[in-house]
């Protein structure tokens, strides 16, 4: 009886191993990221402007703190997307305040200074606790970094400019976004760092829903 039990449980560990070395058997286990709980559908589906690759969308404000601590996770994020990736942002306008950092946003970009401005905006007005409410102030703040303030002033109010925050007005809501930083995965997934549960997570999440786009895409 003694032999039996043991030669059944030398089968069960081999058929374990075989198992465990299949990475077709592998790929149907439970996954951690549950619909509903981690990430959201947007329904319908959005339009995006990245082509053939993935969007990464942040839907975020200078004026969130809670986007401020994210932005580091952005930073890291950024670096490790696939080549078949592409990450870009849309300031919410949430409220009259937000108004004039989601306009300065677009017109660094216009500018061509986003890339040098954008974690130091962060950093101006939640750690050095600059007064930038308006976009007199920031214009003055971005002639440090070469930027007459008198042309950003013109800039802010351009036909890009308003375009722009037209599109990020109408699109916020039909992402379902109700608070920042959120992040949208090719036109379709939501989440945030509530859903996700930590900032490591919501970078394993977003690689995963990223993941996910790109398989969805090949299959059209």
């Amino acid at each position: 009886m003694f032999k039996q039990l043991s030669i059944a449980m030398v089968g069960l560990l081999t058929v374990a191993s075989a198992i465990a070395a299949d990475p077709a058997v592998t790929s149907v286990s439970p996954m951690k990221w549950q619909e509903g709980k981690n990430y959201f559908l947007v329904e319908p589906p959005q339009p995006t402007a990245s082509g053939s690759k993935v969007e990464v969308l942040e839907v975020f404000s200078y004026a969130c703190v809670h986007c401020a601590h994210f932005q580091p996770i952005v930073d890291k994020l950024k670096k490790d997307l696939p080549s078949y990736a592409e990450f870009s942002y849309m300031p919410a306008i949430f409220n009259a305040q937000w108004e004039p950092f989601a306009r300065a946003f677009y017109t660094a970009q216009s500018m061509g200074v986003l890339d040098k401005t954008h974690d130091a905006l962060f950093e101006a007005i939640h750690t050095e606790h600059k007064p930038l409410s308006d976009i007199n102030s920031l214009a003055a703040w971005y002639a440090n970094y070469g930027v007459d303030p008198a042309k950003f002033i013109a800039a802010s109010t351009s036909f890009e400019v308003e375009s722009k925050m037209a599109r990020s007005l109408s699109m916020v809501p039909k992402y379902g976004i109700d608070g920042t930083p959120s992040i949208i995965i090719d036109g379709k997934f939501r989440l945030s760092r509530t859903s996700a549960g930590s900032d490591e997570d919501m970078m394993a999440l977003v690689k995963y829903l990223v993941d996910k786009a790109h398989r969805e895409k090949a299959l059209k």
